[in-house]
């Protein structure tokens, strides 16, 4: 008899007009990492979220190491030795990181908090596991890469032996996957047992011992990683061929969309500029790409360019006018499109239904409202369209929640509705983030359709295969500044990877601007 240490046998889980699980049974060996593999909406984090005790499933029973166990909630799962590494961050933004990886765990002496051994505890994890973080800074002051830290050194500070992670890569950079990897490895190799939820086949390849696949809810096998390959795999996902390189012919740039002249935006953690004297610019028909470790200003420069956050100086050009000051909204109306980093602060009202989302930025055009009246109607029919056309898959159509909905369908929903409105720019910050290899097809063939048709886009991603695949131009960024140019059909990813790090910089004309 095999040693399971967990056993889900025949869940199903529905909601409203959807069956998110329908008889899914799932086995997890005793020091395995065993991936779980599924579109969007597939119903992978539904049955994760069913193992750590969110959701209560209406058929199925849940085994460990043999024995039929009941998890209500999160508690009951904690105390069984389950511990879940969230998708969307399950973080107290205004609490600092040790009071966020203690929370809940509060270690306590005379009913009094004592932090210092909790301090001494997430320091040694930290230093083990290569998660190095700084205790004392807020939430929300550092970046989402090292939110997805704290989020893990949450579980390791729990002494979980059943770690669930929830799409861990989504946000890191190459450098911290190939930390994670091994982490996940050395955990593994420790007699921890991982399930690993993830939409890039290259890290099941990498580091999973076996793989589980869903589709639309419905589980369709198990199979052992080293007997089989990524195109297997992906169609058993999709129930389709897939193709991994990205169709497109040589850029015809046009006339200049965006001029970015010696932008700085001051930082908010330090007293240095977090964006130092930027300058380049992007032309219609052209696909401009901001590559970069996470956390050296991209964020920041993007923020100041939507208006989210001021620009210190400099000055920011659309179609030759000076659009510096101008605000969001005017922005928005005059020809920029965004596609934001995170989608839950900047891209969506999370209790908002999917059609009141999708006009979000369009409610007080005539189409959509007249005299301050919404028209229910013509909403709802655009949001049907929208959904047809980028197979946005929801409970209960235009009138479901947002925040019911898969992450990746909220990142679908995101990229319809931003590149469906007039625009003559695109501004696309990890725009396949969370998406199936399906989905980053479509919307790798939408972007380059977008270029093609005379948009300019700045492309702004952590991901060394799209950033290589869709660019027309490379633009590195180093701690604020940009320290090179390249041409992605010239550079090597070693090349890349120098720049990125600071160890290269383009010394011959100021990187980032023509001649």
């Amino acid at each position: 008899m095999e040693d399971y240490v967990i056993e889900m046998l025949h869940i199903t889980k529905e909601f409203p007009g959807i069956v998110a699980n329908d008889d899914i049974t799932l086995q997890l060996k005793r020091g395995e990492i065993h991936a779980l593999l599924g579109e969007n909406g597939a119903g992978k984090s539904t049955l994760m979220s069913v193992l750590f005790g969110l959701y209560t499933p209406e058929k199925g029973i849940i085994k460990k190491d043999g024995k039929e166990v009941r998890i209500k909630d999160p508690n009951d799962a904690t105390a069984l030795g389950i511990g879940m590494v969230h998708q969307h961050f399950m973080l107290v933004d205004v609490f600092t990181v040790l009071d966020n990886i203690i929370l809940g765990s509060e270690p306590s002496k005379f009913g009094f908090l004592t932090k210092a051994e909790a301090r001494k505890k997430v320091l040694a994890l930290s230093e083990k596991y290569n998660l190095k973080v700084d205790p004392d800074a807020l939430i929300e002051d550092i970046t989402v890469g090292m939110q997805q830290r704290v989020e893990i050194l949450k579980m390791l500070y729990r002494d979980n032996e059943i770690l669930i992670f929830d799409e861990p890569t989504a946000v890191l950079t190459p450098q911290e996957i190939d930390e994670l990897m091994k982490i996940m490895k050395d955990l593994a190799a420790e007699g921890k047992s991982i399930l690993f939820i993830t939409h890039k086949l290259n890290e099941i390849m990498a580091v999973a011992d076996r793989c589980s696949i869903l589709r639309k809810g419905k589980y369709m096998g198990t199979v052992d990683v080293a007997s089989t390959t990524k195109e297997e795999l992906s169609s058993m996902m999709v129930g389709r061929d897939v193709k991994f390189a990205v169709d497109k012919t040589e850029a015809v740039p046009k006339e200049e969309v965006l001029r970015v002249e010696n932008v700085c935006v001051k930082s908010k953690l330090h007293s240095e500029d977090a964006v130092h004297n930027v300058s380049f610019n992007v032309r219609a028909g052209e696909i401009v790409c901001i590559a970069g470790i996470d956390g050296n200003g991209q964020t920041e420069f993007v923020s100041a360019l939507m208006g989210l956050d001021d620009i210190s100086s400099g000055k920011i050009f659309l179609n030759g006018e000076d659009i510096t000051g101008k605000s969001i909204r005017y922005k928005n109306t005059h020809g920029i499109s965004h596609i934001p980093e995170d989608r839950h602060k900047h891209g969506l009202v999370l209790d908002y239904s999917l059609e009141e989302n999708m006009i979000l930025q369009r409610y007080f055009e005539p189409e959509f409202s007249s005299h301050k009246i919404l028209n229910k109607s013509a909403m709802r029919e655009y949001s049907d369209r929208l959904a047809k056309e980028h197979d946005i898959r929801s409970g209960q159509g235009a009138t479901t929640i947002v925040r019911s909905m898969s992450g990746g369908n909220q990142q679908k929903a995101i990229v319809a509705r931003e590149m469906d409105r007039a625009h003559k720019l695109l501004v696309a910050v990890q725009p396949t983030r969370g998406l199936d290899v399906g989905a980053i097809e479509n919307i790798h063939e939408e972007i380059v359709k977008e270029r093609d048709s005379g948009k300019a886009i700045l492309l702004v991603s952590l991901e060394l295969d799209e950033v290589m695949n869709l660019s027309d131009r490379i633009l590195v960024m180093f701690e604020g500044q940009i320290v090179g140019e390249v041409d992605p059909k010239k550079v090597t990813l070693q090349e890349l990877g120098l720049y990125m790090s600071g160890a290269k910089r383009d010394t011959g004309k100021e990187a980032g601007r023509d001649e």
